[in-house]
């Protein structure tokens, strides 16, 4: 596993390298097609730039509001957008680099930010930001996902927005057993197994098997234990032994305080399976907050940040953050920048977030009356602002991440909830894959 994972590594390293050294080489007669090498100009600040959308169609209305308050605001600007379904987003980017045709501005999500970073299609955005009003009114834990997963050494996206993780759980039921708010590992646990009555078909918790299940289980793993760092030097810490503890205690609640069709769940199953009102609680993100509204209507259940230690410490992974980035290639930086600013400004970026359902970036924007109001989206803002959480940054920068944690390890965690894996066997498994990844990463970076 380890060599395939690294001949993975050193291909994909291979055409991103040479898709720069080739784009350079002929930048040098710019044709003004906007591709990775250009390094583009600040332009004049006026006349038009290009917005190319990551979640076309989904977010078009709300993006095509906010480009016409900022034409309103600059009548010398003209923002032509392009909206790009989210499943495609990765593949356009990389043609654009390779073949020209980049934008001044779009959206790029801390999954594929490092890919295309490391292509040398985007500008960094650190001394920008430190001559911007932006300045210290971003989420700095947001911005730490954000650099860290642009590979650590600049910022290379400014965040709009991010999900959280997010314990949804039946309040009905919980005052019915007796039991206080799930808000600690602890209470967490104790729940989980007052409120499973196997007999009537009911069970405390629904755990997450199928498509997806890696991050909430490490979610819960560095919850428990409190190590706040992946990474201990050029070694991941996911093997260590506190964490292989956690994780045999979190998986030992499948089939007991757990339906056995926890196995194959995916988001869709489990959601769905909660909302049906037999599971006392769900570990799910705020995207499922409508569906839950819709199923249970809003007085039968809350949501509330993963839970913490018993004294309290609040340790997370990081959850994928969505941001705008300025490309390299751009012919007219000082009007994309200024873009940037503006869709990031507490008013716009306040109102981008209240129609994705997710949480603002700028720290001003989370203090309005809608967010206040959706107690789930106010604690978990509140979480991803607070100076006292800690977030373990995931390795999003590996090019090999999405194959590790998905193609490769989401199988072997069936196997452990069906007894055929140890926890440790298969933290163990995802450590040597992870160190070979970050190796052959440090390498050729």
């Amino acid at each position: 596993m380890k060599s395939s994972i690294r001949r993975s590594r050193r291909a994909g390293l291979a055409v991103a390298l040479g898709s720069v050294l080739a784009l350079t080489a002929t930048a040098c007669g710019d044709d003004g097609s906007g591709a990775a090498g250009d390094k583009g100009n600040e332009g004049s600040g006026k006349g038009e730039i290009t917005f190319w959308d990551n979640n076309g169609g989904v977010r078009t209305d709300i993006w095509k509001e906010i480009i016409a308050d900022f034409e309103k605001k600059y009548p010398d600007i003209k923002v032509n957008y392009v909206g790009i379904p989210a499943a495609s987003a990765q593949s356009k980017y990389d043609t654009a680099i390779q073949g020209g045709g980049l934008p001044d501005v779009g959206g790029v999500g801390t999954a594929v930010l490092a890919e295309v970073a490391v292509q040398g299609a985007l500008e960094p955005l650190d001394g920008r930001l430190a001559k911007s009003p932006l300045n210290g009114r971003l989420s700095q834990n947001l911005l730490d996902v954000s650099k860290s997963a642009g590979g650590g050494d600049a910022l290379y996206q400014i965040p709009t927005s991010a999900n959280n993780g997010t314990l949804w759980y039946r309040t009905d039921l919980f005052t019915a057993a007796g039991l206080d708010a799930p808000t600690t590992w602890s209470k967490f646990y104790a729940a989980a197994d007052k409120l499973t009555d196997k007999g009537r078909n009911k069970f405390g918790f629904t755990i997450r098997g199928g498509e997806g299940s890696i991050a909430p289980a490490l979610d819960a793993v560095y919850g428990q234990t409190g190590i706040t760092s992946f990474w201990n030097g050029d070694r991941t810490t996911v093997n260590d032994p506190k964490n292989v503890a956690a994780l045999e205690k979190y998986v030992a609640l499948y089939k007991k305080d757990t339906p056995s069709a926890d196995v194959n769940n995916d988001f869709t199953k489990m959601v769905a399976q909660w909302d049906s009102g037999t599971i006392g609680m769900l570990s799910h993100n705020l995207g499922s907050y409508q569906d839950h509204l819709k199923a249970l209507g809003a007085d039968k259940f809350k949501g509330i940040p993963n839970p913490t230690a018993d004294d309290g410490t609040r340790v997370q992974i990081s959850n994928p953050v969505d941001g705008l980035s300025l490309f390299k290639s751009s012919k007219n930086k000082a009007a994309a920048w200024k873009f940037i600013e503006f869709a990031v400004s507490a008013a716009e970026n306040s109102k981008y977030n209240e129609s994705a359902g997710q949480v603002p970036a700028n720290t001003d924007a989370a203090k309005d009356a809608w967010v206040q109001n959706a107690e789930p989206t106010k604690l978990a803002a509140e979480a991803l602002n607070g100076t006292s959480t800690k977030i373990v940054q995931m390795p999003y920068y590996l090019p090999d991440w999405n194959t590790i944690s998905k193609a490769d390890n989401e199988p072997n965690f069936q196997k452990v909830l069906l007894g055929k894996m140890t926890a440790k066997q298969f933290l163990d498994t995802l450590a040597e894959q992870l160190n070979a990844a970050q190796a052959d990463w440090k390498k050729n970076h």
